[in-house]
């Protein structure tokens, strides 16, 4: 007897009985609330006010994979990437607000003090958000040209510049911030844990961005700001590592939630292609339209896979510097095609705000630019493939 396995029963076969439950109840938290109309107006307006992320606070969504020790849920990457993905299926850049802040805290975690971590836990678990800074103007993808300077002055460091491009950083309370303390290249750049509050610091205006419009995006500017030697995170001159570290995870997250919103795309795309008539018949009859379709379904389905195995790989501490570059490139490459072809399925209606999947063509273009763009992943992979080589 053949047996017809639909989205749900095959779920229920590719994941434990917890991974579910996890997957159960970000579903069950994005059906409540954040509704359609209500991602269509954020999105309008290109704001997010914090209160809308209060029930996600109040569920710990920002401390899934924080251990049970500093306040978090103690999940693994693995698990936690599964909980994203389903929210990305509603807005990737509400998602991406939760990550920012437990991806700054993992940082601190990896390279900071147990003091340092659990002192940003403090902050950020009671339902605050945490970011991460390092780009400016002039220092994109070339860290090296990092210029705002941390110079030390007894038992303090003065921090000045400008920062761009902050994530969270227009709601956050509190930044781990990358300056520079030597002249010495990459390897003269340091790590901070700054608080919000500090004098000196000024919020720049929102970024009026092309998609992921309900993540917060603003420049910062420094100006003769102090703070204490010990909120230094790991030693001067190491800014570069926890830079990377940062990175790595990033990555890694961007990516689930490109694959969430691959599968919305899809989820608008065949359904759409079931209902809508032409010339007597659904569309989705047609082999160009079915083309789309499968092409689609084969980029969702292996760029899970990726993400999967990359999770599970830094879920056992492995270096995931070249699988995280490959997995970043690929899947959000083939996001920017599938949600084209989702675009491309509904016709002039897609093309229109009447239904999400122009908004879902928007927000993934924002993925193959931040944490790094593409054009570096390429060269990060290239690095690793020859040391690889050279061994």
């Amino acid at each position: 007897m053949e047996i017809l396995l639909n989205k749900e029963f095959k779920m229920a076969l590719q994941y434990t009985e917890s991974q579910r439950e996890y997957i159960h109840l970000a579903k069950e938290f994005g059906d409540r609330y954040l509704k359609p109309d209500l991602i269509k107006k954020y999105d309008q307006e290109g704001n997010c006010p914090k209160e809308a992320f209060e029930p996600a606070m109040k569920l710990g969504l920002h401390m899934l994979e924080i251990p049970k020790e500093y306040g978090g849920a103690g999940l693994s990457y693995e698990d936690s990437a599964l909980v994203f993905e389903k929210l990305a299926e509603y807005d990737a850049g509400y998602a991406l607000t939760l990550i920012t802040s437990f991806v700054a805290l993992r940082c601190v975690m990896i390279a900071g003090t147990k003091k340092q971590a659990q002192r940003l836990a403090n902050i950020i678990e009671p339902g605050h958000f945490g970011a991460f800074t390092m780009s400016e103007a002039d220092a994109g993808s070339d860290a090296g040209s990092v210029k705002a300077t941390a110079v030390r002055k007894g038992n303090e460091y003065i921090l000045n510049g400008e920062k761009a491009f902050v994530t969270n950083g227009g709601v956050a309370d509190v930044y781990i911030g990358i300056f520079r303390t030597s002249d010495n290249g990459n390897h003269g750049l340091s790590a901070f844990m700054i608080n919000r509050t500090t004098p000196g610091i000024w919020v720049g205006k929102h970024e009026d961005k092309m998609g992921l419009r309900l993540s917060n995006t603003v420049p910062i500017f420094f100006k003769n700001v102090h703070v204490p030697v010990e909120n230094m995170i790991g030693k001067e001159g190491k800014g570069i590592n926890i830079a990377l570290d940062s990175l790595n995870l990033s990555r890694a997250y961007v990516s689930t939630l490109a694959v969430g919103v691959m599968q919305r795309a899809l989820d608008e795309a065949a359904n759409y292609a079931n209902t809508r008539q032409q010339f007597g018949q659904p569309i989705v009859h047609f082999e160009s339209v079915q083309n789309m379709l499968a092409d689609m379904a084969t980029a969702i389905e292996t760029s899970r896979l990726l993400v999967n195995n990359t999770m599970k790989m830094m879920d056992k501490g492995l270096s995931v510097r070249k699988e995280g570059a490959i997995t970043k490139l690929y899947v959000t490459d083939v996001a920017q095609k599938v949600t084209s072809n989702a675009v491309q399925i509904l016709g002039g209606y897609g093309y229109t705000r009447a239904y999400p999947v122009e908004k879902l063509m928007r927000d993934v273009k924002g993925f193959q630019i931040l944490e790094g763009t593409n054009e570096i992943q390429r060269m990060t992979i290239a690095r690793e493939v020859e040391r690889d080589y050279e061994k």
